[in-house]
């Protein structure tokens, strides 16, 4: 909010300089982002007094004059203005002058005479909006005085926080700067002359929808002449950020500043009769079809939803948002109704969303408004339209809730304040801190409870006697509740930066495990092995789950890692329809990373991502889990002189899986054929299980899910695996195994079996069929070809035998090596190849 100081001057007195000001409202909580000379602009422009105003002898429409600027000769000037004669003062921009807008002024020849400057208007110099003639400055200024230091002005630049509506306006702040400075604000005295006829006999108003607008004033001031603003109005409007328009619509604008409440003015000429002869305002919703073309001539089809105020023949405004170009205040005006009125925050700010208008009211209008304004802002706006455009003031107002609410009664305890904020201010100190901002104190009654958290789930507790005082809380400030917000208004007033630093002397706790230990150790060992980790949005395209079909991942034996295959979440104001769905798994993002490496040129991407899917329960109700995400495609590694780029596989995929498994101290994985289809390929995709630990799929993609993604690579491998521990876990402690003092036996095992034996089954044959001295089974090889026969293989395996205390003998191994041979001829029918 931009602070003119010169109007704040008006509501409270202080001595600070600017620079000054701005910190002290910065260590109050208002934080000052930027502090602006106004008038910096009008570089070298100067009081001047017309001595004399002749004819151009060479130009009809220009005049040529004289101008005193101080002391030496005056300045000869040549202007086309018509409203000048000598002796006004007139703002002048000398040779080397610069004007709002980098406009620079030079000595130059009109016509054939030589032009020392240029005599200015309020539009040029941006003082106000009339740029049909030179602004004539009133007839005692000096002349030769600088503008800037005639109607310059600092103008504070400040932040104010969304649970300070209070505070979006001059009086507001007014009222901090008098906390700040030990001062007195001035609340404006309105003095309406009422003389008119009752407002009962020309206006009426109905309110459908109380919830929606609990309160609604309206006042009516006939005869008004429109025309522009007294030139100072004009002055302080452009310096505050708003363009001045006429008397009328300033009027409204200029108690928004000054006692932030926004107010509408329509011309009563367009607003609907009864049959009495009275304007009749109806606040109520919108109805089907309705459309309304807003201030800014944009016709709008309005929703259900949106709050209207309309007459008997349809839509005049959007309440709290905009006005109607129908009903607005124009040159042909004569009499105007205003609206001054409370609206529902929650609707005003839907509603300004839903039509991408955010304007200075409806930001005023969400942050809540105080009851006790509404009757305010109608009478000071009426009484500044009575002043500046004339007319003449119905008597009387129409308001539907004229009953105004006590200030509400917080209730706190001193020294619990004073222990919240590690200082010893005590009941009296924290009463007077409290005054400075219009809070009472009094004792509270015995047996009074101290609310300490509101809103949708409120607690409170028990005061002992004599422990609690109650806070007398003005109607402005809405945004104090809790007896935590007292606290915070203490510290806010008496300094944070008074507030002592004291080293905690509570015991330091234990060490605590690192949530995140597992996770943090899973992306390090994927980092180490080549791949890069990204973050996708959470959010999707609708969709991309259809267009994927890849399975939810139920995971039902990992721990903590459940998963639920049901409908997806989806949001309910999406910033686009790209971005409306939470995700189901990681790997259609994964999908849309590698196609734009593809567009940038890179496709040879290794990439992972550990994320959350969601989806809703049968209740209703959003559940999510944790998943590793994993994508492969183009090489692995570039190519070089001395060997080809070689294409990710299967393998390479699985290899990964069994790394993780390996760094996470996890049982190593079984892998079982994944024959569902699609989004896989046929036989070329695997289920990994290392019970209670791990649980995922690992395959290639088919060739369908590429063209749909428009990728250019042949073959991509993806992979997503359920890990207990993903969302919260430790690594196990690492425990050593003494090296064995005996060497270990090896021995080399073909085994040809049928083709359709899996090489896990077998394994897990050998593995149940081998003893306690069987350290190693790892496949080293798989052969098919002569002289096997068609549709058999043989799977090499190297299989280490040991004794932990001796060397064991070749005829031990040899005995071992035998059961497992007879072990996998009776389970699979294999013979050992020679």
């Amino acid at each position: 909010m931009r602070v003119p100081l010169g109007w704040l001057r008006d509501y409270v007195h202080f001595d600070l300089a600017p620079d000054a000001l701005a910190e002290r409202l910065t260590l109050l909580g208002f934080e000052v982002k930027g502090l602006e000379r106004w008038g910096a602009e009008w570089r070298n422009v100067v009081v001047g007094e017309l001595l004399t105003v002749e004819k151009h002898p060479r130009a009809d429409r220009l005049s040529l004059t004289t101008v005193r600027v101080g002391p030496g000769e005056p300045l000869q000037i040549v202007c086309g203005a018509r409203n000048i004669a000598p002796g006004q003062r007139v703002p002048v921009a000398l040779p080397g002058a610069l004007l709002p807008g980098n406009r620079a002024i030079e000595r130059t020849e009109k016509m054939g005479i030589v032009s020392n400057g240029m005599l200015c208007s309020g539009d040029e110099l941006r003082l106000s909006v009339d740029g049909e003639g030179i602004l004539i400055l009133p007839a005692d200024t000096i002349v030769g005085t600088a503008l800037t230091d005639l109607y310059g002005d600092w103008v504070l630049d400040v932040d104010v926080k969304p649970n300070r509506g209070d505070a979006l306006c001059l009086v507001g702040l007014a009222r901090e700067v008098a906390a700040a400075t030990g001062g007195v604000a001035r609340f404006p005295v309105v003095a309406l002359r009422e003389d008119g006829p009752p407002i009962g006999d020309v206006l009426g108003v109905t309110v459908e929808d109380p919830e929606l607008c609990p309160r609604f004033v309206a006042r009516r001031v006939d005869g008004v002449r429109v025309a522009p603003s007294p030139e100072h109005v004009q002055r302080r409007l452009l310096a505050a950020g708003m363009r001045p328009v006429s008397n009328v619509v300033d009027a409204t604008n200029f108690v928004m500043l000054e006692l932030g409440k926004p107010t509408h003015a329509f011309d009563a000429a367009c607003v609907a009769r009864d049959a009495s002869g009275r304007a009749v305002l109806v606040v109520r919703t919108a109805r089907d079809g309705e459309r309304l073309e807003t201030l800014d001539h944009v016709a709008r089809t309005l929703t259900p939803d949106t709050l209207l105020i309309a007459d008997a023949d349809g839509p005049l405004a959007i309440a709290g948002v905009m006005g109607g170009a129908a009903s607005e205040v124009g040159a042909a005006t004569q009499d105007v109704i205003i609206e001054s009125a409370v609206f529902d925050p929650v609707s005003i700010r839907r509603t300004a969303f839903r039509y991408a208008l955010r304007s200075e009211a409806s930001l005023r209008f969400e942050k809540g408004q105080e009851s006790r304004l509404a009757r305010i802002g109608a009478d000071r706006v009426a009484e500044l339209i009575v002043a500046w455009s004339g007319g003449r003031a119905a008597s009387g107002r129409v308001d539907t809730d004229p009953d105004e609410s006590a200030p509400a009664r917080v209730g706190y305890r001193p020294a619990r304040v004073d222990r919240l904020l590690g200082t010893d201010l005590g009941p009296e100190a924290q009463a007077a801190l409290l005054a400075r901002v219009g809070i009472g104190t009094e004792p509270s009654m015995p047996g009074s409870e101290i609310v300490i958290a509101a809103g949708s789930m409120p607690l409170s507790v028990h005061a002992a006697p004599g422990e609690a005082r109650d806070a007398v809380v003005p109607s402005w400030r809405r945004d104090i509740l809790v007896e935590a917000d007292l606290a915070e208004e203490v510290v806010r007033l008496a300094g944070y930066e008074t507030v002592v630093g004291k080293t905690p002397d509570t015991a330091m706790p234990h060490v605590r495990p690192n949530p995140l230990e597992l996770r943090d150790a899973l992306r390090a060992a994927l980092a180490g092995a080549g791949l890069t980790e990204v973050v996708t949005p959470a959010l999707v395209a609708p969709g991309q789950a259809a267009a994927l079909g890849w399975p939810v991942l139920a995971a039902d034996g990992v721990a903590g890692e459940i998963a639920i295959d049901g409908p997806a979440v989806t949001v309910t104001n999406p910033l686009s329809e790209r971005h409306s769905v939470l995700r189901s798994g990681l790997v259609g993002s994964l999908l849309d990373v590698l196609a734009l490496n593809e567009r940038h040129g890179r496709g040879d991407v290794a990439i992972f991502e550990v994320g959350k899917g969601y989806a809703k329960a049968p209740d209703g109700a959003p559940a999510e889990w944790w998943r590793l995400g994993l994508l492969l495609a183009g090489s692995s590694g570039a190519p070089a002189w001395n060997r080809p780029a070689r294409p990710y596989d299967l393998d390479d995929a699985k290899g990964i899986v069994e790394l993780l498994a390996r760094v996470l101290s996890r049982s190593e994985p079984v892998w079982s054929p994944y024959t569902d289809g699609a989004p896989l390929h046929p036989g070329r995709a695997a289920r990994a299980t290392a019970p209670g630990s791990l649980a995922g799929i690992v395959g290639e993609l088919h060739p369908s899910v590429l063209a749909t993604w428009d990728l250019r690579t042949e073959r991509v491998l993806v992979a997503e695996l359920a890990i207990r521990g993903l969302s919260a876990g430790q690594l196990p402690p690492v425990r050593v195994t003494p090296v064995g003092r005996a060497q270990p036996a090896e021995r080399d095992l073909a085994l040809v079996v049928a083709e359709g034996v899996p090489a896990a089954d077998l394994a897990a044959t050998l593995r149940s069929a081998a003893g306690e001295r069987l350290r190693e089974l790892a496949l080293f090889d798989i052969y098919r070809g002569a002289p096997l026969a068609p549709g058999e293989k043989s799977l090499a395996w190297r299989v280490v035998f040991a004794a932990d205390e001796r060397v064991l003998a070749d005829d031990e191994v040899d005995a071992e090596v035998a059961r497992l041979i007879s072990a996998a001829v009776a389970a699979h029918g294999a013979r050992l190849r020679s």
